[in-house]
């Protein structure tokens, strides 16, 4: 079949194939996105046609393989979103958790109701007796001093860092 040919049983075909799988059950977007794949494919593949008589119908049996392949990926897909869901472990909460043991305790009542419990500076002010101004500026520094607290914690080992520990004389 010539290029020509091709382009002609393309304008001619290419609606057939979307009211082909259609006629299968497949939505009407879904069904022009794989008669469209389903007619570069057949281009790509155009020395694999027999008869040029029978294009339309090679084209429909590409767009149907080329839809179920679709499917497939989209069920597989699918599975593995499902298996995804099903672990629901709340990470940030136990970092906020743990974090919050390093704290003062004044400062962990305020950090456990904002971080855990949900409640916003307003209704903590509330609570306290205070104003909201107030209630921000303690999170800053209960904030603050939560992240010093976690640095200290986490900093390197001298002797794995390379410095010598103190009271160590240099060779």
């Amino acid at each position: 079949m010539t290029t020509e040919g091709y382009a002609q049983a393309y304008e001619r075909g290419f609606n057939l194939t979307v009211r082909f799988l259609l006629s299968r059950g497949v939505q009407r977007d879904l069904a022009r996105e794989a008669a469209q794949a389903a007619w570069v494919k057949g281009w790509e593949r155009l020395a694999q046609l027999r008869d040029d008589n029978f294009v339309v119908t090679w084209v429909n049996t590409i767009a149907l393989n080329v839809h179920r392949r679709l499917i497939r990926k989209e069920t597989r897909a699918g599975a593995a979103r499902q298996h995804e869901k099903t672990v629901d472990i709340d990470v940030a909460a136990i970092d906020v958790a743990r974090i919050l043991t390093f704290c003062r305790p004044s400062d962990r009542v305020i950090l456990e109701q904002q971080y855990l419990n949900g409640v916003s500076t307003h209704e903590i002010a509330t609570a306290h007796g205070v104003t909201e101004t107030a209630i921000r500026i303690r999170l800053l520094r209960a904030r603050r001093d939560a992240r010093l607290q976690v640095q200290r914690r986490t900093a390197p080992c001298p002797i794995d860092s390379g410095l010598k520990p103190l009271g160590v004389d240099a060779a």
